[in-house]
């Protein structure tokens, strides 16, 4: 994980844009703190702050070509670069090993045109010094953060983090996610295409005895048991392909994800996602990826992380798992106090005032911290699967498998403003990198192409089957068929407590019911938003801060779309796990 940023068109003195970017750059060092590199031109400045995990001798940047004519900065992880290279073998003279410089070598291949040869996690800006050009991409889901800003000269910037365009430009935004900007075109425009986010591409498998018609019955009624766990026979039976596919293409994201030549270790939460990428990692963390498992592993043991409040449920959980697995296992403890003191520093290092990954940011933070401590750069996580395979316990309520996959793709394209970037972010606080298999673009094309009945949780039924029943032999047979906690409840549910407590004390009533005349932009809904959006404003004054942020009303992580699901889910809003359960008088407990 690094940070860079970039400057293209400016009218400035070189000098003096390259002082600027010197600046812009110091503000994201804690991206990169290995090493820093800068380039300059009349045109355009690239500044570059590296975390080193592949090629941590030879591959600093920002990246040259062989006759010096294209410079690039990138922030990411290209897991094929090794297949890429043998495919270049003798056309292409690589300079370094890093994975990076492919994007230097695709680019020469074939242009602009080059993004889907890319298996990985990037946001990039390449300035081409033969005709003056540049291009900017970002990966297909967002797991790299990238914003892009202008000023009143015209002059384009790019940069890993707000904070580093913050009080330099006019306005910016997110980058977003899956889109280019390709300057002999002059617009910034969609590369990433999915026939899978039209729910009529996989329509046609949704029917016979688990179709929608009948899915959605179920979905209404038996709202008052507990969901049913354990391994289904008939479920296996009907879906025994779709299972296997499953397994396959996790175990193998997991895999090229492992690539790394410093220690890396997992997120191990105790819950279903990270509990599955954590048993797919134990299996292959004795062999060496880069080398096709022809050699022993450089790192003899696997850690895991876990972080939680003193007896919180994530904890006792990990624990299980760990010693199933036989990870070296590491618990980190925090007091509700020290989570507290850290919420200034948690926002200005995420970037957001959204009350879930507020929520969720602070006690990963924290866990980061420890986890730089052990010299370890890179953990593998869980995030992802619950907006794949719909795990939020409000996709219990999705009355047909269209409404069911259609969420889905809503959730997915919206992760780059919530787990992605508190994933992302979090953990780079500290110079962390983190790796997310469930996102893989790879793993995406088979589980987002699935019929989406094999997804469907209706009533009595547990929430990611296909996922439990594909990993279930890894797994503690009470994690894998453990029911949903979301990240922020699981620490431990004293801790949104408090936070609801602690900002009920300190919005007052009529702080709230003049709102809007202070936050006209994203006006808060509820005292701990307020709260939080007071720390982000003194941080980030700007309009095009507060814009950046999401604020949508949302129960237990929906989407504002999904409340209309269930008339007890109006007027709610709450993104608590919990909430769920409180609606429905612990319907799904």
């Amino acid at each position: 994980m690094c940070g860079f940023i970039g400057i293209f068109g400016s009218k400035a003195p070189e000098k003096e844009i390259r002082e600027k970017a010197l600046r812009m750059s110091a503000k994201i060092r804690h991206r990169g703190p290995d090493w820093s590199g800068v380039y300059s031109s009349a045109s355009c400045t690239l500044a570059h702050e590296r975390l080193a995990i592949v090629d941590p001798l030879s591959g600093g940047q920002p990246l040259f070509s062989p006759d010096r004519k294209q410079v690039l900065a990138v922030n990411g992880e290209i897991y094929n670069h090794r297949d890429i290279r043998k495919r270049l073998d003798g056309i292409y003279p690589f300079a370094t090993g890093s994975d990076c410089e492919v994007i230097l070598a695709l680019y020469r291949e074939k242009g602009a045109d080059f993004l889907e040869d890319i298996s990985g996690i990037f946001a990039f800006a390449l300035y081409d010094e033969t005709d003056d050009s540049y291009l900017i991409a970002r990966d297909p889901i967002g797991v790299i953060p990238l914003y892009i800003g202008y000023d009143e000269d015209g002059t384009v910037y790019v940069a890993s983090e707000l904070k580093a365009l913050e009080g330099f430009c006019e306005r910016y935004e997110p980058f977003l996610p899956g889109h280019c900007l390709d300057s002999h075109e002059g617009k910034i425009r969609r590369w990433y295409h999915r026939d899978w986010k039209d729910y009529a591409a996989v329509a046609s498998k949704a029917t016979g005895e688990t179709g929608e018609s009948v899915r959605a019955e179920a979905s209404l009624t038996s709202t008052t048991a507990a969901p049913v766990a354990g391994s289904d026979s008939a479920f296996k039976a009907r879906w025994a392909d779709e299972i296997a596919r499953v397994r396959t293409a996790l175990e193998a994201a997991v895999q090229r994800q492992m690539m790394s030549d410093v220690p890396y270790g997992v997120l191990l939460s105790g819950g279903l996602d990270s509990s599955v990428i954590s048993a797919i990692v134990a299996k292959y963390s004795a062999r060496r990826i880069e080398t096709e498992g022809k050699d022993h592993a450089w790192w003899p043991r696997l850690h895991s992380f876990a972080v939680g409040l003193e007896g919180s449920p994530d904890l006792a959980k990990a624990r299980v798992v760990a010693e199933h697995l036989g990870t070296v296992h590491h618990e980190v403890h925090y007091t509700i106090q020290e989570g507290l003191d850290a919420l200034r520093d948690v926002i200005y290092h995420i970037e957001t005032y959204d009350v879930t990954t507020v929520r969720a940011s602070t006690p990963m933070y924290l866990l980061a911290r420890f986890i730089k401590s052990m010299g370890i750069k890179m953990v593998l996580s869980g995030e992802g699967a619950d907006e794949i395979f719909g795990g939020y316990l409000y996709f219990h309520k999705a009355p047909d498998a269209q409404a069911f996959h259609e969420e889905t793709v809503r959730k997915l394209g919206k992760l780059h403003l919530y787990d992605c970037l508190r994933a992302n972010k979090s953990l780079a606080a500290w110079g962390v990198e983190g790796r997310v298999p469930f996102l893989d673009k790879e793993f995406l094309d088979v589980a987002m192409s699935l019929d989406p009945a094999v997804k469907l949780c209706p009533g009595q039924e547990m929430e990611k089957r296909i996922v439990r029943e594909a990993f279930a032999d890894l797994l503690p047979e009470s994690v894998a068929w453990r029911q949903k906690e979301q990240f922020s409840d699981g620490v431990g549910y004293g801790w949104i407590d408090s936070l609801k407590e602690l900002t009920a004390k300190a919005v007052s009533d009529s702080q709230m019911e003049h709102a809007a005349l202070r936050f006209p932009i994203h006006t808060p809904m509820n005292k701990e938003e307020y709260y939080y959006r007071c720390i982000f404003e003194e941080l980030f004054p700007s309009n095009s801060a507060a814009l950046s942020v999401p604020s949508v009303p949302s129960v237990a992580c929906s989407s504002a779309e999904a409340l209309a699901w269930d008339k007890a889910f109006q007027g709610v809003n709450d993104p608590s796990g919990r909430a769920v359960r409180d609606v429905h008088h612990d319907a799904l407990k």
